[in-house]
């Protein structure tokens, strides 16, 4: 299985999981895990995500998903779960 993780950030409004999720349906991403929360008015949503059954390249998911973001007002990233390990190890 390879995985992803996706992080949301943004101003809070109504239908940012709902547009983000129904991408990831449209294009075959399976959400494993997925954790948000609003502080103080900003959205944060971190999801952990199955993208083994992708059929456009990650780098076009990756670029799909900033642009939704920049649609709909947030800051969208994907990253490969060991790229993400490697960044955040301590």
């Amino acid at each position: 299985m390879s995985k992803g993780i996706i992080t949301v950030v943004g101003q809070d409004r109504v239908g940012i999981i709902a547009e983000v999720c129904t991408y990831l349906a449209k294009h075959k991403v399976n959400i494993l895990d997925i954790s948000q929360t609003i502080v103080q008015g900003y959205f944060n949503m971190m999801m952990v995500v199955d993208i083994s059954e992708i059929t456009e390249s990650f780098s076009d998911v990756v670029d799909d998903l900033e642009q939704l973001g920049h649609k709909i007002g947030v800051a969208i990233k994907l990253q490969h779960e060991n790229i993400f390990k490697k960044m955040h190890r301590l």
